[in-house]
């Protein structure tokens, strides 16, 4: 999750296409880690779909500032 937040804050800094991959890639292991734990139940199942809710509303939030 920490490698996500820096990824995003990277991208809101320089909006380009490589960091907007970069993003991609770290959103997908955020998920991924949050798939797991959730599977494993290790967090209730709304606890992930939360965790996962605000990652995106996160980069959300800089892609509409950055348009």
């Amino acid at each position: 999750m920490k490698k996500y937040q820096s990824a995003v804050d990277s991208y809101a800094a320089n909006p380009t296409p490589e960091t907007m991959e970069s993003v991609q890639v770290a959103m997908s292991a955020a998920y991924s880690k949050i798939d797991k734990a959730v599977k494993r139940n290790v967090l209730h199942k709304n606890n992930g779909a939360r965790k996962k809710a605000s990652l995106a509303k996160a980069l959300s939030k800089v892609t509409v500032a950055a348009s």
